[in-house]
């Protein structure tokens, strides 16, 4: 599964970058694929942009596309369907064959895949399908292409980027890296009336006759896909006396890559910060153009977020590795270490867990800006005491009071983030042997009566009144948290969903010691709620 989140990511990544050009062009569209390759997504034969055109319109989209850059694009519509038409205008071989600009109408697989993700949304699989003399068996993934630049056109549909994939080449070498000899893997394509094969990997080795085989229906890349896995004579477990050694140097190579990662974030962030300086310093004069500036600075960091998000989703699958040869070794073969390799393999569980968290940071981070809201009424007081409720199985000592909460519009997965980041940061900044005081209030925004403000206040470690300022920064630690865990995106999270919101965030020194964190999001009609007066072991 770790392994399918990378083409799904990867396809939702070039949909969002697609959408952010305000004039896409064949140059622009070989740019921001150029990431992409058959190495780092196995079985992918071409990704192309495709849009729909009227059995009228197919000779204007032709010119309009040549005038873009696709100086030899020759669309020539299915003579069999007399409605829309779907061609792939830009496109680019990841095989090193020509790409096809064929109408996609001959293919009812892949035009229902176009139509679903053009009225649902995210990301879609098409049913495999025959192409060619080969024989080979070929499916499809699609993303729908929404605007978000220029203003004027934002949430604009313009057509679908898609993936190609040739199914025998599906997820390459990954399947017999994590099946090894011990099974033989089959993926089968259930949709039709017969279950076709679509990939398989099977080791040079004697299937153990002796036992079953097991077989699981999984929702990717689509709901009719199911895997069987058959057992090998090499499925029993040995002792692996380099599994200890290996597993620490996997972890190695991974911290050093993800350091690397995370330099490069911040570094190429500062170079940014520093050109938007520069250039407002030049162009005061001249506002068009400094805006004009600003918004390219801008495009530049979106895509550098969106560089950190696929790239921390390409570390996850060496990551589960680690995390899983660990915990084979604990399994298997504790009773074989000497307490030394026992404390290296502990060491190499406790930094793969640090990672792990880091990872999930920034996927957050990168992905809080371009994630798709879905608004609705937000009952405040249900969602704080969900979150209360699975915060005390951590933190049983911890007093959290929650005063009337009003109804508040966002969208609930996103604004749950926000809560559960600043209350489990308030009984994490704790001191030692003192139990978290929490206190959750509401009230109107000075500023705009249509707001509702609500507070988050601690009796925690605290900030420096020098670093209120910094602290929604990204990789920021304030003064005195050295000692406790976490990553520093937390609160830069938090600040990028409420701005997402129309909102603000702040934070303060709370009066009697700890903190206040603050911030704003719209109001609705209903009227306020009081939380449940119930134990406090029971909320």
């Amino acid at each position: 599964m770790a392994e399918l989140i990378q083409y799904s990511v990867a396809l939702a990544d070039l949909s969002a970058s697609v959408g952010a050009q305000a004039s896409l062009s064949a140059d622009g569209f070989a740019a921001i694929t150029a990431p992409i390759n058959g190495s780092r997504l196995p079985g992918a034969t071409e990704v192309a942009f495709v849009v729909p055109a009227a059995a009228g319109d197919v000779g204007a989209v032709q010119s309009e596309w040549r005038r873009r850059g696709s100086a030899a694009l020759t669309l020539s519509p299915d003579q069999k369907s007399a409605g829309e038409h779907y061609f792939p205008v830009l496109a680019r071989s990841l095989t090193g064959a020509a790409p096809s600009a064929a109408d996609l109408t001959g293919t009812p697989d892949v035009v229902e895949a176009l139509g679903e993700a053009r009225d649902a949304g995210g990301v879609t699989t098409s049913s495999t399908y025959v192409a060619g003399d080969s024989g080979d068996r070929f499916f499809v993934m699609a993303a729908a292409v929404v605007a978000s630049a220029p203003v004027a056109e934002v949430g604009a549909f313009r057509g679908w980027v898609t993936m190609t994939f040739r199914g025998r080449d599906f997820l390459g070498p990954a399947v017999g890296i994590i099946g090894g000899d011990q099974v033989s893997v089959r993926f089968v394509d259930t949709s039709g009336e017969v279950p076709v094969t679509v990939a398989r990997w099977k080791p040079d080795v004697r299937l153990d006759g002796a036992m079953e085989s097991w077989t699981v229906d999984f929702p990717a890349p689509v709901d009719q896909w199911r895997l069987v896995v058959l057992p090998t004579v090499g499925l029993l477990p040995a002792t692996e006396a380099w599994l200890a050694p290996g597993a620490a140097a996997i972890g190695s190579v991974i911290t050093v890559l993800l350091a690397a990662l995370t330099a490069t974030v911040v570094t190429s962030r500062d170079r940014a910060l520093r050109r938007v300086d520069e250039a407002t310093a030049d162009l005061r004069d001249d506002i068009l153009q400094r805006e004009a500036v600003e918004q390219q600075l801008r495009r530049r960091e979106e895509e550098l977020v969106g560089f950190a998000g696929v790239v921390a989703h390409d570390l996850r699958s060496p990551l589960s590795n680690v995390v899983g040869y660990a915990e084979m070794i604990g399994l298997v073969d504790d009773d074989n270490l000497t307490s030394k390799q026992q404390g290296y393999l502990g060491k190499v569980r406790t930094s793969a867990g640090r990672m792990q968290e880091l990872i999930d940071d920034l996927l957050a981070y990168a992905t809080a800006d371009n994630t798709t809201l879905r608004i609705s009424e937000i009952d405040m007081v249900e969602l704080v005491e969900s979150i209360v409720a699975e915060r005390r199985v951590s933190a049983p000592d911890a007093t959290i009071d929650c005063e009337p909460l009003p109804s508040v519009q966002g969208d609930p997965s996103q604004i749950r983030q926000v809560l559960d980041n600043l209350i489990g940061n308030a009984i994490k900044y704790t001191p030692e042997n003192q139990a978290a005081t929490i206190t959750i209030t509401a009230a109107d925004d000075a500023a705009d009566p249509d707001l509702c403000r609500i507070d988050v206040a601690d009796r925690g470690i605290g900030i420096p009144e020098s670093q209120l300022a910094e602290v929604f920064n990204a990789f920021t630690r304030a003064e005195g948290s050295e000692h406790y865990p976490g990553t520093g995106l937390g609160l830069a999270i938090v600040q990028r969903i409420v701005e997402r919101h129309n909102g603000t965030v702040g934070v303060t020194q709370n009066t009697g010691g700890g903190t206040r964190f603050w911030f704003t999001l719209p109001k609705t009609t209903a009227s306020v709620r009081v939380p449940k007066n119930e134990p406090e072991e029971d909320l």
